[in-house]
């Protein structure tokens, strides 16, 4: 089976490369199921619940999140409410959501997906995203072996680590956040697909998504410049992975760059 992972939606250029790219891209590969990372789908900083119901109506079927799951209060709720939406599962109890979802793909096939957060750089003091990994594979592996988890972390040893400890008990370990698509895609030897980050998906002529003159406004003077989403140039970046839905294991490994 084939599933697509895709970058980080940055803003309305994000969406709407997605909504103008996701539905050809899989009728062509074949796609059966998708995943994107969406917690900068709100004016590049957060989700809003219209955002995530946009997101699933371009044909997205399950959305990770990130360090910028709080930064809009409207989604807490929905968090509760929807399960195909996933924040980081080592987050304290007691927050809103949940950290992995299972979701059926369109080949009938249960699919678990699992949302972690790193801890080094990072802004927030969550638990050992090592030991909530083992503790979501454990459930999930109940009911299916194929299990992908979004690795949303700033330092790549952090990723990398987790990448070769996931190695051989999920299908797939992708890193998030840096908004910049690494190119060290490949199969792990106990048969997992890794990749350091998928990139991002939004105006591509950016610093990271954003204003490439406010942030080096900001490099410039060390003063406070307001971010603001780019536009423009708009790219879609992710891979597509093949897996054996018997085993878990995956086969393939492709790096994507859709553009306008």
């Amino acid at each position: 089976m084939k599933v697509l992972c895709i970058g980080d939606i940055v803003g309305r250029p994000g969406r709407e490369i997605l909504a103008k790219s996701l539905g050809p891209f899989k009728e062509q590969h074949r796609v059966d199921f998708v995943i994107a990372n969406g917690e900068n789908a709100a004016g590049g900083s957060g989700i809003l619940p219209k955002q995530a119901e946009e997101i699933y109506a371009c044909g997205v079927d399950v959305i990770t999140l990130g360090d910028h799951v709080w930064d809009k209060s409207d989604i807490y709720a929905y968090l509760n409410e929807q399960a195909r939406i996933v924040r980081p599962i080592n987050f304290p109890e007691g927050v809103p959501g949940k950290g992995w979802a299972i979701s059926i793909a369109g080949n009938q096939v249960k699919i678990g997906v699992i949302n972690l957060l790193g801890r080094t750089f990072m802004r927030y003091n969550v638990n050992c995203p090592f030991r909530a990994l083992d503790a979501a594979v454990e459930h999930i592996k109940k009911e299916t072996p194929v299990i992908f988890v979004d690795m949303h972390a700033e330092t790549t040893s952090e990723k990398v680590a987790m990448g070769h400890y996931a190695d051989g008990k999920v299908s797939c370990v992708f890193g998030t956040h840096t908004h910049v698509q690494t190119a060290d895609d490949k199969i792990l030897p106990q048969g997992t697909a890794y990749i350091t980050d998928l990139g991002m998906s939004g105006p591509h002529n950016s610093v990271i998504g954003q204003n490439k003159e406010k942030i080096i406004q900001r490099f410039l003077t060390c003063m406070p410049h307001k971010f603001e989403v780019a536009e423009g140039d708009n790219i879609l970046n992710g891979i597509l992975v093949d897996v054996d839905e018997d085993t878990g294991k995956s086969r393939h490994i492709t790096r994507i760059q859709q553009k306008e």
